[in-house]
């Protein structure tokens, strides 16, 4: 069973999350604190964590920050703000979704299936032995590590998957709305935003000059390549 940590300081949003994702069997626990969220995540296993952004003690960037130090578990911050900043800001500290409330819980657990569901996929292809090597760019997939110049660089989770994704497809334009759709599988409008945060984080781990990039092009208007 897989099981999800919840941090979360309004209670009767906590048990709501709660009440959903036990109906479609999954184990949960709750904390209402942020500093009590972090130790709860880091000391114990989790699938999955769904991590409210202000709270007490300790905001939820902080945490999403500290845990994605140690953990590549999916992390969907929830938010009740709806200012872009603070979505592209949790997306920038490794966060791999947000909701933003009020949100329907039906689609808070589609969200937390379709991560779960992707990480698995990618767990599971850690044993195929498959490197590439690209003008000293190393992507080793087996092990799910980078290195630039010799020198290895930590990625998140889905900086890795974009990352691997174009490289293995060298050459061709993908849209935002493309490279959404293959990497998060989410068709939900507004998110793709979430691409061009992770972009932009990826040249800032491998290329010499982020603004005159090496591996990847942005082709305004069509999306980017990977060449």
């Amino acid at each position: 069973m897989k099981k999800i940590l919840i941090i979360e300081d309004e209670k009767s949003i906590a048990e709501l999350e709660r009440d959903y994702l036990e109906i479609n069997g999954f184990q949960t626990d709750i904390e209402l604190t942020g500093d009590a969220g972090l130790r709860k995540a880091l000391n114990e296993d989790f699938d999955l964590i769904l991590l409210d952004v202000m709270l007490p003690h300790m905001d939820g960037f902080e945490i999403c920050k500290r845990v994605r130090s140690s953990k590549e578990i999916p992390i969907i911050m929830v938010t009740a703000k709806k200012e872009e900043i603070d979505k592209i800001r949790g997306l920038g500290l490794g966060a791999d979704d947000y909701l933003v409330k009020p949100f329907s819980p039906n689609e808070m657990v589609a969200r937390v299936k379709a991560h779960l569901s992707r990480y698995e996929r990618l767990s599971s292809k850690q044993h195929e032995s498959q490197e590439l090597y690209i003008r000293g760019l190393f992507i080793d997939r087996t092990s799910r590590r980078v290195f630039v110049n010799n020198q290895e660089v930590t990625f998140t989770t889905k900086e890795f998957d974009v990352l691997t994704f174009l490289a293995m497809n060298p050459n061709q334009v993908f849209s935002k709305e493309q490279l959404f759709e293959r990497i998060w599988g989410l068709n939900s409008t507004g998110d793709i935003s979430t691409v061009t945060v992770h972009i932009r984080k990826i040249r800032e781990k491998i290329e010499h000059d982020p603004s005159n990039p090496e591996y990847i092009d942005t082709l305004w208007g069509a999306g980017y390549r990977f060449r």
